[in-house]
């Protein structure tokens, strides 16, 4: 019985050793094959190198997004900050031309009750309107009997009085208004000077 007809025989090949004719195309295939095979030591360095400036790369990316981000948020503020006082600037400026009327009314109705005619009317609006003032966080700057400031006081008179501080409020012309914590218009005010 041969070798081909027992199914659980496998054939076998044997190669001498002295037959290097055969093998020569095999080992000349390793030898290329081992050669094309990446050299470990200087791939392993020029990669960490390339890891490492990839690395930098990543944190200068980083840091110039972070002042990106940070210039961004500058402007957002600075934008509605402007926004905001463009608004402020025409209410102010709508509140200022409001204050003349509002003014005149004061000094209609002091004028009525001086020649004793009825300013119930007159009372009526200005008590409307000091309300819409309330509402609107208008609030009035006292300033008789206060040392004058120049943030909420302007002065357009000085009176001798050596009864009085230097500088103190004898006399409000005219009202000045606060609008949201700053100053719309200042106190006319005549201050005392000594001597």
């Amino acid at each position: 019985m041969s070798a081909q007809d027992d199914p659980d025989e496998v054939p076998v090949n044997v190669v001498a050793e002295d037959a290097p004719a055969e093998s020569a195309p095999h080992d000349a295939k390793v030898k290329d094959v081992a050669e094309s095979a990446p050299q470990t030591a200087e791939p392993v360095d020029d990669m960490s190198e390339q890891l490492e400036a990839a690395n930098k790369r990543a944190l200068e990316y980083e840091e110039k997004l972070k002042h990106a981000m940070a210039d961004f948020q500058n402007l957002e503020r600075k934008t509605r900050s402007d926004i905001e006082n463009g608004i402020n600037a025409r209410v102010d400026g709508f509140i200022l031309d409001f204050l003349n009327i509002y003014d005149d009314f004061v000094l209609a109705r002091q004028v009525f009750s001086e020649s004793k005619a009825d300013t119930g009317g007159l009372d009526s609006i200005l008590k409307n309107m000091d309300s819409l003032f309330k509402k609107h966080h208008i609030v009035q700057i006292d300033a008789l009997g206060n040392p004058f400031d120049p943030n909420f006081h302007e002065a357009i008179s000085i009176v001798p009085d050596p009864g009085l501080e230097e500088n103190t409020i004898t006399k409000e012309i005219r009202k000045g208004y606060i609008s949201h914590e700053r100053v719309i218009r200042p106190t006319l005010v005549e201050i005392s000077k000594k001597g």
